[in-house]
């Protein structure tokens, strides 16, 4: 499998730990957003959205959007589970997760940011708006996740996946966790976990 994807992209950073959690090998292949080598017409041909991450399978199909790509991992190799078993419990999984991929990452996105700039707001009215939707969504998932062990139980899941790049987002925007206890015990266990470590940006080819 070839990973196409950029160290410091959250998205490509939760598709990094779902394939480390499942043990999976695959080739890096870096795209610099930075640079906007995702516009380029190799990489547009590849995938028409120009964005990352995309993930080139053995059979040489492409997949794109992390949550697919997430599934397809799921789905394929299904051990060990990111989902429970319990039907319930799978809902409120899935719910964190969506939280963080649908209302929260996608706000503060490269693309986002670029289009309020060009709308002429300033760098404090930027980082106000990251700070304001991070911020948001982190107090709703405290109040959703568990007591105890990862978001929702002793293993880390699907909203583990998604939260903790959401994490290394914060950081990177200095906002701090010093009202999320919950998620600052699920920071802790992550940074002690080796598929973790493993996916982090600072431990990628392409981190400068």
């Amino acid at each position: 499998m070839d990973l196409f994807n950029y160290y410091r992209s959250t998205s490509s950073y939760r598709v990094r730990i779902a394939l480390a959690l499942k043990q999976l090998e695959y080739q890096y292949v870096p795209v610099n957003l930075l640079k906007g080598e995702q516009g380029q017409p190799d990489f547009l041909a590849l995938n028409p959205q120009g964005r990352v991450p995309a993930l080139r399978i053995d059979s040489g199909e492409l997949l794109v959007q992390s949550p697919a790509i997430i599934e397809y991992l799921e789905e394929v190799y299904p051990q060990p589970a990111l989902l429970p078993e319990d039907h319930v419990l799978r809902a409120q999984v899935r719910g964190v997760a969506a939280l963080i991929g649908c209302d929260v990452h996608p706000l503060h996105n490269v693309s986002v940011l670029k289009q309020l700039r060009g709308l002429g707001h300033d760098e404090d009215q930027v980082n106000q708006w990251i700070a304001h939707w991070i911020s948001q969504g982190l107090a709703a998932v405290e109040g959703l996740i568990g007591d105890e062990g990862f978001c929702f139980g002793e293993e880390p899941g699907l909203a583990d996946v998604y939260l903790v790049p959401q994490l290394y987002a914060a950081e990177r925007f200095n906002i701090g966790l010093g009202d999320y206890p919950r998620i600052r015990r699920v920071a802790a266990l992550a940074e002690q976990h080796s598929a973790f470590v493993q996916a982090h940006p600072s431990r990628q080819p392409d981190n400068p």
